[in-house]
């Protein structure tokens, strides 16, 4: 069996590890707490402590290697613990997640892979440098980066906010937002692998970028829920950050993802992807 490596078994990081799973790869996967670990070896994943362990013999020794923890000002840390290491290994393929906030501001235009990164927040640049960390392992791995929007899933949706009573509706006139679920991303991620191109810059994201107050009152009125107050953006008690997560608006294409991997995500708006978070949310209940 062919080993994989994950950096980080979160949202995205387990929906790959099941798709290699099935295909059967061997998989070892990161994880700081001891709880996290031995779940994972429940599962019958390799669990190691990103702290406590020399993962370089694990990184030469995987076919594949997914990294998905956020970068800190010196760039991404798995990078700086098995970068070096990776330089004369054998060749392999390298997914990084990346954001789409390294476009920073578009005016509401749309961002393609080939336009210079312009980030405007901490967290945009410090992807950008990651991401340029990764890339520079092109001439000796397939490496990859993919720049995601916000992620959405089961246990991770506008819906799970409205039946807490957590949902805020910010209305900003113009704005606009992509998206992607959780197990779209995951099987593009396996389509890059399996067609491998080194330094490829794939945009992932559904076909449909909408305003964030657009899809919560959607779904508000389709699954039952009262509708929040809307809540202007120049409203005085409007957080720092939510007013930074605001500041840029941009529709991000997934024409090239489309064009050089086949993929098309299966929930191509978020009206198809709630429809299955609230099936699924209905089951746990019955």
């Amino acid at each position: 069996m062919k080993p994989v490596l994950v950096f980080g078994h979160g949202f995205i990081g387990a929906a790959f590890a099941d798709l290699c799973r099935a295909r059967g790869y061997s998989l070892a996967a990161t994880a700081r707490s001891a709880d996290k670990r031995a779940a994972l070896t429940a599962q019958g994943i390799r669990a190691v402590d990103p702290a406590g362990t020399d993962l370089s013999d694990l990184a030469r020794a995987a076919d594949m290697i997914l990294v998905t923890p956020a970068p800190d000002d010196k760039g991404c840390p798995a990078f700086a613990a098995v970068g070096s290491a990776l330089i004369d290994a054998p060749r392999k393929w390298i997914g990084y997640l990346s954001t789409t906030g390294v476009y920073g501001d578009r005016g509401g235009g749309w961002a393609f892979e080939d336009q210079a990164p312009t980030p405007l927040s901490t967290e945009g640049r410090r992807r950008v440098l990651a991401e340029s960390q990764w890339q520079s392992l092109t001439p000796h791995h397939d490496v990859a980066v993919f720049r995601l929007p916000g992620l959405y899933g089961v246990g991770r949706s506008v819906i799970e906010r409205l039946r807490d009573g957590t949902a805020r509706r910010i209305h900003k006139p113009g704005q606009v937002f992509s998206r992607l679920y959780d197990t779209d991303c995951a099987d593009a991620l396996m389509r890059s692998a399996e067609r491998r191109r080194a330094g490829a810059v794939y945009n992932l994201c559904d076909d449909e970028p909408a305003p964030a107050d657009d899809v919560m009152v959607w779904a508000a009125q389709t699954f039952g829920f009262d509708t929040p107050p809307e809540i202007l953006f120049d409203a005085p008690d409007l957080s720092p950050g939510m007013r930074r997560f605001y500041a840029e608006n941009k529709r991000v294409s997934n024409a090239l993802a489309k064009a050089e991997l086949g993929w098309r995500p299966q929930f191509p708006t978020y009206r198809e992807g709630l429809q299955v978070v609230w099936a699924a949310l209905r089951a746990e209940t019955v």
